[in-house]
């Protein structure tokens, strides 16, 4: 059976231990987690020293592993190196990918490549994603950014929302070269976008539905996937009132039931 995997910013408002509790009581396999804010004075999971040995080992007890940590948005103001703390955090915890968006900016590939080489020393690699409000808002810009940087190792990663909101296709993801699609996040949402940037970035922070529940194509774009790839499950609802513990569930068998025999 195909592992599965529940993104932080499904839970965010979860600690990392719990959140993995969670997950392993849903039937998830490994998460992803907040370790870096999206903005200043955002909302961070990252432990100090105690609270890393305490994860680790509710993380080893439980058997959920860590795929990922999120989210780095790469701007003129990022200081790769101030991300060091999450990065080490990552690798001690056994992470191998880091989720990182863009927007435009002179010295874009080479923050992106430093960011990269911090990664890569580490055993971390990073994973880009488009975003409609951002500078790198299309499939296209990914691939097109990891290659001017030179960051061997970094891939596109396929967020079911960003990518058919940007513009992206099953079709795109199929003919994409070998290696650059390592991750994938998904999610369903209506098949027409809601108009304007506020109410796009209202959306895939709090308007994501089940799978099943929208208009995506999602079973085309899980089929285009590489058999390898590593999915998980990105969901924030601001409209879901379950108990964590039952739409956790929720999310998982409504996922699960995208793999059907020949893909999974």
């Amino acid at each position: 059976m195909r592992s599965l995997g529940l993104g932080h910013f499904t839970f965010l408002d979860l600690p990392p231990v719990d959140l993995v509790r969670l997950a392993r009581g849903a039937g998830f396999d490994f998460v992803g987690l907040r370790f870096n804010p999206v903005a200043a004075g955002g909302l961070t999971w990252l432990p100090d020293d105690a609270g890393l040995r305490e994860l680790a080992r509710v993380m080893e007890g439980e058997g959920v592993g860590l795929h990922d940590i999120e989210t780095i948005v790469i701007d003129a103001a990022l200081d790769p190196d101030a991300l060091i703390p999450a990065l080490d955090a990552a690798a001690r915890l056994g992470g191998k990918r880091v989720n990182v968006c863009a927007d435009v900016f002179p010295a874009l590939a080479e923050t992106f490549a430093r960011l990269h080489a911090l990664a890569r020393d580490r055993g971390l690699a990073l994973d880009l994603e488009c975003m409609a409000w951002r500078g790198i808002d299309t499939p296209r810009a990914c691939l097109d950014l990891i290659d001017a940087a030179g960051a061997e190792g970094a891939g596109y990663l396929v967020d079911a929302l960003h990518h058919f909101r940007c513009g992206g296709t099953p079709a795109d993801i199929a003919a994409m070269p070998p290696g650059r699609i390592v991750s994938a996040q998904l999610c369903d949402a209506p098949t027409k976008a809601p108009p304007g940037a506020d109410a796009r970035l209202a959306e895939a922070r709090g308007g994501r539905l089940l799978p099943g529940e929208g208009g995506l194509d999602l079973a085309g774009l899980v089929r285009a996937l590489p058999g390898d790839t590593v999915i998980s499950v990105e969901l924030p609802s601001t409209t879901d009132t379950r108990p964590p513990a039952e739409r956790a569930r929720a999310i998982h068998d409504a996922t699960r039931s995208l793999f059907t025999t020949d893909i999974a």
